[in-house]
């Protein structure tokens, strides 16, 4: 499994190339679409670089592709349905749950523990995002903002501002993630509970 994981994401730079060059799309302009450096877009197109899921999720949107068909990971999980999980580098996997291209995007997070120390790695680009633990706790870094989330809880903000997710030292956790471009918000709402970043409880409070 980690063989075929590792062809997946080895071809995932020549799949990047191709899908901005027939966008006719530079490397610049998609720096700024997606907020990842001119420097680093280029290592990831010619294979130096393996991604991050922090880089492939906005590079996805932008290319108007979903996850699984950017890195055409090998099919695990129920056939019937053909889930295809990505097992990435720092041993997370995400799960995309929707294949259309466009529009909002669905996926599951499974993190593994963390440390309650470790320095985040802020990223910003266009869109929306909101997101619902499933279990255990979930360290929201947004902004100013240093947030924990437990499981029922959910969030929501604009991901142009830098933002980061990690599990804790307590134990892995998994969450839901809807991200949309700029304005497509989900349709559930949630209120401000601890503070105006959009962290809401199970009762929407």
């Amino acid at each position: 499994m980690d063989e075929l994981v590792d062809r997946a994401l080895d071809a995932v730079g020549p799949r990047l190339k191709g899908l901005r060059l027939r966008r006719e799309t530079t490397l610049t302009a998609l720096a700024e679409q997606t907020g990842i450096s001119v420097s680093t877009l280029s290592r990831l197109e010619a294979g130096l670089r393996r991604p991050t899921l922090e880089q492939l999720l906005p590079l996805a949107r932008v290319h108007g592709v979903t996850l699984d068909e950017l890195v055409d990971a090998p099919p695990t999980g129920d056939p019937r349905i053909h889930l295809r999980p990505l097992a990435c580098e720092d041993g997370s996997t995400v799960l995309p749950l929707t294949r259309r291209p466009g529009g909002i995007q669905a996926y599951k997070f499974v993190l593994p523990a963390g440390r309650d120390d470790a320095e985040p790695d802020l990223r910003s680009h266009e869109g929306f995002d909101w997101a619902y633990v499933l279990n255990g706790r979930l360290r929201l870094v947004l902004g100013e903002h240093d947030l924990i989330l437990d499981a029922g809880e959910a969030a929501e903000f604009d991901t142009r501002t830098p933002h980061w997710f990690g599990a804790t030292s307590a134990g892995p956790v998994e969450f839901l993630s809807l991200v949309g471009r700029q304005g497509e918000r989900a349709h559930v709402r949630v209120a401000a509970r601890r503070d105006t970043t959009g962290v809401s409880g199970p009762d929407g409070r």
